[in-house]
């Protein structure tokens, strides 16, 4: 299984920080996390919880399964659903994964990277690995280069400095209620194609919270 552990120490980056702040990753610090409670696994899912005496206590001990490349977006507004949808429809080969922020399976990655909703109501959260996340324009322009020829050209647009990139994002997203409407629940439950990449899609069934494993 290709797994790596979060230890507890802060998400900082692994490049220059020259190029850190190109990229746009976020500095912010996660709150303490045991090395056992949060894993990044590329291809195994979370085994199914264990059955018969003391099952509850086992599975209390089980580590939460993460997937990577996950876009958590707000779930009931229109513009980020149909960015969504686009995203959905470019990604060929289904690099890259969603999560409505309004569910609970939101909940361990935004522990993670030691954000809160109103964090991610702002600016979108693209978490890459548990030692990278991007948030805002740069999250979007990371999505985009995970996704084939020509939409990954957009990702040159990180070339843009950060300040001036987010300074357009913020004022879209400050205004996109207004200007798109919103929903009263995750709009994916109206557009159930779009449920096979999503990780939170058992609890947006309505069969409860899901632990993001496929």
């Amino acid at each position: 299984m290709l797994a790596r552990t979060l230890t507890g120490r802060l998400l900082r980056p692994r490049f220059a920080p020259s190029l850190a702040a190109l990229r746009g990753f976020s500095s912010r610090a996660s709150a303490p996390v045991a090395a056992t409670d949060i894993a990044i696994d590329e291809d195994t899912p979370r085994p199914a919880s264990p059955v018969g005496v003391g099952a509850a206590a086992i599975a209390a001990t089980l580590p939460t399964v993460l997937q990577p490349r996950v876009l958590i977006y707000d779930g009931v507004c229109h513009l980020c659903h149909r960015g969504v949808k686009w995203v959905f429809k470019a990604d060929k080969h289904a690099k890259i994964r969603f999560c409505c922020l309004q569910s609970k399976a939101a909940e361990p990655y935004l522990r993670l990277v030691g954000m809160d909703r109103e964090d991610v109501l702002r600016r979108v959260l693209f978490i890459e690995g548990p030692e990278a996340y991007y948030e805002g324009s740069t999250a979007a322009l990371k999505v985009a280069s995970y996704l084939p020829l020509p939409y990954s050209v957009l990702s040159s647009l990180l070339i843009i400095p950060v300040p001036l990139r987010d300074a357009a994002y913020d004022y879209i997203a400050k205004n996109r209620y207004d200007w798109f409407g919103k929903g009263d629940e995750c709009l994916v439950t109206k557009d159930q194609e779009l449920l096979e990449r999503f990780i939170d899609r058992e609890e947006m069934l309505g069969g409860g919270p899901s632990n993001s494993s496929y």
